[in-house]
């Protein structure tokens, strides 16, 4: 049969509606598995990143350092196993302490030069821990310092830059928050009467709640360069609810200075400023 102009436009027509049903079909279809995959990805996504701290433990509050008499009959802690340069500064140490206790022989946070993690945790002012998503914040009145601790899964970098706080990262254990730290600056403290470490000093600390106002820090010290193997100590925090963190500044009104031996003093004869 032969074909003439008119059915010749006519069937071109046909197939003109044709292919715009089925692009409009197609990009229906396209449409509808946007709207499904959208709505997939927002059921999978938490509609409140904060709505997750609520199952975290109770540690609001501001914590002091404080002693925890030990149970009777328990053995005192075991010093520390170090090497021959780091036993010579802790023999000498505990030789002075013994005449002048209280004094710091062999840091310089008398000069305002704050302490390196973990001494920083146990400086006899108070502390105070936020929760936010991804993140622990310890605040430290002391010196105004901040820790944070990342808990979002990121894992400790290689090569952090070195900081008298390091570089932390946590991950909860039930109601144990678990920490690791790197990257402390090597003429930091690692222990009292030790002065100096390696830049493989690694910190592990476990905090958690053994009462409803006692928190307990487990902290493990790991460097080759000073221990002779791991060297764990406890520390304990008493909760103030009604406590504030206050403002300090170490050079305000500071009387304390290092003597040429590196011991401090302390003096009233100075006026402020001096």
């Amino acid at each position: 049969m032969r074909r003439t102009s008119s059915s010749i436009a006519n069937l071109t027509w046909v197939c003109a509606v044709a292919l715009i049903a089925c692009g409009a079909q197609s990009s229906s279809r396209k449409g509808l598995s946007w709207i499904a995959s959208s709505a997939a990805a927002a059921d999978a996504a938490p509609s409140n990143p904060y709505a997750s701290l609520a199952k975290l433990p109770d540690w609001n509050g501001v914590w002091d350092v404080t002693r925890v008499p030990p149970q009777p009959g328990a053995p005192p802690p075991a010093p520390p196993k170090l090497t021959p340069r780091y036993e010579e500064q802790w023999v000498k140490y505990q030789a002075l302490n013994r005449k002048q206790k209280g004094l710091n022989f062999v840091s310089e946070v008398a000069s305002c030069i704050p302490p390196g993690v973990p001494q920083s945790m146990t400086e006899p002012y108070p502390i105070e821990f936020l929760f936010t998503p991804g993140r622990v914040t310890i605040l430290i009145e002391t010196y105004a310092l901040t820790r944070r601790i990342y808990t979002d899964g990121s894992p400790l970098p290689k090569n952090p830059d070195p900081s008298y706080q390091g570089t932390s990262v946590g991950h909860w254990e039930g109601e144990t928050l678990v920490v690791e730290t790197s990257g402390i600056l090597p003429e930091t403290s690692p222990l009292n009467g030790i002065n100096g470490h390696s830049d493989k000093l690694h910190i592990t600390e476990r905090i958690h709640l053994i009462n409803p106002d006692t928190l307990e820090i487990s902290t493990t010290r790991t460097d080759s360069a000073v221990f002779l193997e791991p060297y764990t100590t406890k520390a304990y925090y008493k909760r103030h609810r009604d406590w504030k963190i206050m403002e300090y500044v170490c050079e305000q009104n500071n009387h304390d200075a290092l003597d040429a031996k590196g011991n401090a003093a302390f003096s009233l004869k100075h006026n402020p400023g001096e």
